[in-house]
């Protein structure tokens, strides 16, 4: 299941891939690339992983190599079954597949207490009954060295007597570790005897109450990666001070060491990618799950109707290097709102419907007027649209006192419907209450049908409808930026990140019009909505609307048999509870003010 455009690799120069490619030319793995995405089961998987798991699986793809999923899974406290199924449906979903190598590092949970006995038999290390907050005082800072724990020269067999205690459960939690002798006065923190397992009496996910000693990240991490034979073994930039101890340990042990490459994290404008806040996020109601739409989590962008192949393509652009940057967000929805542009199928909605009568069109007339389904693909065909005397438009695409190069609707004013008629606006209806406009009035041209005029004559502006006796009612979710702030993650100013929460980040419009075609849209369809942007159907939506309204297809002459259209309203839904539910993905950004300005022209 290798996808088209596995992201980042593509074919493109980096120095990840150059690595790659100078050690098969000098056959240093005896020809093998073999990587791994070895994500922690304690949070869903965001779009910063995206990035990791299109290098790794993108290397694997392009050199014909292989490439593993292994949840390194070592603290119970904060690791939970969930987490591990959202990671596998992400990857998945994401077009990967890591085929019959699905690991986790509790597999080799055996191995490691081996070696670690290995490492106490060989003096490598020792159990040392410092807590926790004195191993940090112990330490040392980055201008002085550490001082040597007073159980460092423990001898071997009281070492190894006290470790296997410590597995037996002999002792409460954070009474003990074992930790590796390395070097207290090394520059590198991560080298001051650093802890291998501590006490935990907690259920793992997969191992139950087998262990109440757990190891390390950072030892189990390129272990794990040893007894894969992973040959290249891909991190992100925080880790590059981790390596040395990832040496020591598969140096110190004699087994097969893997290769550790560095490259850059993914950081996004108005963007946070930290799972301890983005769980913070979830568990105080800022947001409703891990797959609220303006997460920036996979599934939660999944929900939002990004498509994978917009995000390894997006991956694919902003590259990999050895420096950490911020790239703008506008990056990641250009690259969604490209793919979409090839995919999507235009439909027409009506987010703020305003009614239009259409004066001098007989009443009772239903015609179909055919509609382009994707201008970008042909083969996506055309669809029937009805067309009716009452309409919906825009509420913005009317003034009823106009500024300067405002071209849409207005008092004695022509513009094109799309795919319809030119009409032009006769009269207003005013609320009695509120003094807003509810209602136009309009004629139509009837030799304008297509939205040409046979006469040569040309309108500044073409805006869409909804036939209101046929539209289908839905309800929109408009989604902005989840922070106010380019940088959220800055604190600077003394402030909790949460203080930068968007109040406008999600806007809900109901009484939104629809054209029929979009009733009973499965989950997860996305449309083009012409003039508005991309919108993906909510998984929440239950309208199951799937009757088939009748209208009168128009002869070869272009007349049109008349039927009695159902009024909005009517109850020609089959359930008061049934609903559309649409969430925005993109918007079109400035497309159709383009189009506008040209026709102006």
């Amino acid at each position: 299941m290798t996808p088209p455009n596995p992201g980042p690799t593509d074919g493109r120069s980096n120095f990840v891939r150059d690595i790659v490619i100078q050690d098969l030319q000098t056959n240093k793995y005896g020809g093998r690339v073999h990587t791994r995405f070895p994500p922690e089961p304690n949070g869903y998987l965001h779009i910063g992983h995206a990035k990791s798991i299109c290098l790794n699986f993108g290397l694997a793809a392009e050199f014909g190599g292989k490439c593993n999923l292994r949840f390194d899974d070592t603290n119970p406290c904060k690791e939970e079954t969930e987490y591990v199924d959202s990671i596998i449906e992400d990857v998945r979903w994401l077009g990967f597949d890591w085929e019959d190598r699905l690991f986790y590092a509790s597999d080799y949970f055996d191995q490691l207490y081996q070696w670690a006995v290995q490492l106490i038999k060989s003096g490598h290390a020792y159990v040392c009954d410092l807590t926790a907050e004195e191993v940090r005082e112990h330490r040392g800072t980055l201008t002085e060295p550490g001082k040597e724990s007073p159980y460092r020269n423990r001898g071997v067999e009281e070492n190894l007597d006290l470790f296997e205690r410590m597995r037996a459960g002999e002792f409460p939690d954070g009474s003990r570790t074992l930790r590796a002798r390395i070097d207290m006065a090394s520059p590198n923190l991560n080298l001051r005897d650093p802890v291998m397992y501590r006490i935990l009496h907690a259920e793992h996910h997969r191992t139950g109450g087998k262990w109440c000693i757990y190891p390390m990240y950072d030892y189990t991490h390129g272990e794990s990666d040893s007894i894969e034979g992973i040959t290249h073994s891909i991190c992100t930039l925080e880790f590059e001070d981790h390596r040395p101890l990832y040496d020591w340990y598969v140096e110190a042990l004699g087994i097969y060491h893997p290769q550790q490459i560095e490259f850059d994290r993914l950081n996004l404008t108005y963007t946070l990618l930290s799972k301890r806040k983005l769980l913070t996020l979830v568990q105080n109601g800022h947001v409703s799950g891990w797959d609220d739409p303006r997460m920036p989590t996979l599934c939660g962008i999944r929900r939002r109707g990004y498509t994978p192949e917009g995000i390894r393509a997006f991956c694919s652009r902003v590259g990999v290097s050895k420096t950490n940057g911020t790239i703008e967000i506008g990056m990641l929805e250009h690259a969604v709102r490209e793919d979409l542009n090839k995919r999507a199928q235009r439909v027409m909605a009506v987010l703020r419907p305003l009614r239009v009568v259409i004066d001098n069109y007989p009443e009772g007339l239903v015609e179909e007027v055919e509609a382009v389904n994707n201008p970008e693909d042909a083969g996506m065909g055309t669809r029937k649209v009805p067309f009716s005397r009452v309409l919906y438009i825009e509420r913005d695409d009317f003034r009823e006192d106009p500024p300067k190069q405002y071209y849409r609707l207005a008092p004695g004013r022509e513009v094109r419907l799309r795919y319809g008629y030119f009409i032009t606006c006769t009269g207003v209806v005013k609320d009695d209450k509120t003094g807003k406009v509810s209602e136009i009035h309009c004629t139509y041209d009837p030799a304008t049908r297509g939205g040409n005029a046979p006469d040569g004559r040309k309108v500044k502006s073409t805006i869409h409808w909804v036939s209101a006796a046929h539209a289908v009612d839905a309800e929109v979710r408009l989604y902005d930026h989840l922070f106010s702030r380019e940088n959220p993650g800055d604190d600077s100013e003394g402030l909790d990140f949460t203080a930068y929460l968007n109040p406008a980040s999600l806007e809900v419009v109901t009484g939104c019009k629809l054209e029929p075609s979009l009733a009973g849209a499965p989950p997860g369809s996305r449309y083009q909505f012409e003039r508005l942007g991309y919108f993906c159907v909510d998984k929440d939506s239950t309208g199951n609307d799937r009757s088939t309204r009748q209208v009168p297809l128009a002869d070869a002459r272009g007349s049109a048999r008349v039927s009695e259209p159902r009024p909005s309203g009517s109850g020609h839904r089959d359930s008061a509870a049934e609903r559309l539910i649409f969430n925005r993905t993109v918007a079109l950004r400035d497309t159709w003010a383009k189009i506008e300005k040209a026709l102006a022209k």
